[in-house]
């Protein structure tokens, strides 16, 4: 992946091509809504430690997904925002039917 895409518009399509096998799109669901769980499980207990859990649980997902299935790496590397935002509009895709697994 090129390091120059200047909108999420020009990145957002590289990031779908990235994340194109199913196996990859149901470790990002998985690994997705565990993190908001997560977030979920912070608000309604007051305690920090959900917060690493759920980020630790979010990325090791997605990245097993890109290292065994899709072999390639993660948009992370070298777009962290625009890789959250992809992970996030993926996921909210996938939830609508815009996106399929």
């Amino acid at each position: 992946m090129s390091a120059l895409p200047l909108t999420f518009a020009e990145f957002y399509p590289r990031y779908l091509r990235e994340h194109s096998r199913r196996g990859t799109r149901i470790l990002h669901f998985v690994g997705t809504t565990l993190f908001l769980l997560c977030l979920v499980m912070l608000v309604v207990t007051g305690r920090w430690g959900w917060l690493p859990a759920g980020i630790v649980a979010a990325y090791g997902f997605a990245w097993v997904g890109h290292f065994f299935v899709e072999h390639n790496r993660p948009a992370t590397f070298q777009h962290p925002w625009y890789s959250l935002l992809g992970d996030f509009r993926l996921y909210a895709d996938l939830w609508r039917g815009r996106e399929k697994f």
